[in-house]
């Protein structure tokens, strides 16, 4: 079966022509060079109908100036600074390191900006906290974490398997997402800057478990492997507990690129075969084994979740409406991630909190 997948998509796909009036556009301005922005989310921006990116900045105006160039930008700023003060920007999109993200996210609050933060929201659920709290003093902003893998059609075909016990009650949770990075310039190596696998993956595998079971786990068992050289943990097992099951998770950043997702229920089982970096230029899959056996595999036409992700959070400006996921659930997926980290020193399961 071929799907375009969910509601969420519906809302995507709708024209310009649907709304009376008109629309207006969000103005996106773009905090930093970073890859990401780059070759992943500044596109996809494009290629939706309610915003355009027109400006970005760099602490070096020289890489502004070829970044726009390259993306057909219409300007670029020399600091941050600079472009949080361009009265003609509406929202941000945040791709700064892991220990930037609170700091510049709260700038841009107080500049008036709508904020799309990378994951994730910080390197500590007391840093996150701080913005949480920021948040509240402007509350006709719109603030989001970007967990853009939540709004692919294939993750909303998932949960909506999972919602309504087609697999039977869900029991547990089974991911691996690795890559191999030991580049120690690389921002992911560098323990200052909030790199390692948990906060640069790992926060993939909880923030879905989450999700799906619709609860926060109980308690967590998390063994880390840290680099000597770097001090980042560069492979982390664990165990999360929830009450109607346990979700169980390997990240890695110094091993085989994988990553794959199985979700298990009573009477059957969901396997998502490119669950995070699912590709923009071709169909996504996802297996359904369902009570007799009969294994479906459920096609997704071709998308961009980095377009989903950024018409979505415009819509939620435009309308005003509450952005598909809030930041209560980015401090949250923050809380268990500290818990996890615990774990890995008092060798014990440790409590959420």
């Amino acid at each position: 079966a071929t799907v375009r997948g969910s509601s969420l998509w519906g809302l995507y796909a709708k024209t310009c022509d649907e709304r009376k009036g008109g629309m207006t556009k969000i103005r996106w301005g773009v905090l930093s060079t970073a890859r990401i922005g780059l070759n992943k989310v500044i596109p996809a921006i494009q290629a939706g109908t309610r915003g355009e990116v027109t400006a970005i900045s760099s602490r070096h105006l020289e890489t502004a100036q070829a970044a726009a160039a390259r993306l057909g930008l219409q300007k670029f700023y020399g600091s941050y600074d600079a472009l949080l003060a361009d009265p003609e920007i509406d929202a941000i999109y945040n791709p700064l390191p892991n220990h930037l993200h609170v700091s510049w996210s709260i700038k841009a609050l107080e500049a008036g900006k709508h904020v799309l933060c990378e994951k994730p929201i910080g390197i500590t659920a007391e840093d996150g906290q701080r913005l949480l709290t920021a948040t509240r003093r402007f509350p006709q902003l719109k603030v989001m974490e970007a967990f853009m893998y939540r709004h692919h059609p294939q993750w909303q075909r998932a949960c909506e398997l999972v919602r309504t016990e087609a697999i039977g009650p869900l029991r547990a949770i089974q991911s691996v997402f690795s890559y191999f990075n030991n580049d120690p310039a690389n921002i992911r190596n560098q323990a200052a800057l909030g790199g390692g696998a948990l906060l640069d993956i790992g926060c993939y595998p909880v923030s879905l478990s989450r999700w799906l079971f619709a609860a926060e786990p109980q308690r967590v068992f998390g063994v880390i492997d840290r680099d000597p050289r770097f001090e980042t943990d560069r492979h982390a097992s664990v165990i999360l507990e929830f009450p109607a099951g346990t979700s169980t998770l390997l990240c890695s950043t110094q091993q085989a690129p994988y990553q794959r997702v199985q979700i298990l229920g009573e009477r059957g089982s969901i396997e998502i075969e490119i669950p995070f970096n699912a590709p923009p230029d071709r169909p996504c899959r996802l297996w359904w084994t369902q009570a007799d056996g009969t294994r479906e595999e459920v096609r997704f036409e071709v998308c961009d979740q980095y377009t989903i992700q950024a018409e979505l959070f415009a819509e939620a400006i435009l309308q005003d409406i509450v952005v598909p996921t809030p930041l209560d659930d980015a401090l949250l997926n923050m809380r268990v991630l500290d818990a996890i980290v615990r774990s890995a020193t008092s060798k014990t399961w440790e409590q959420v909190s």
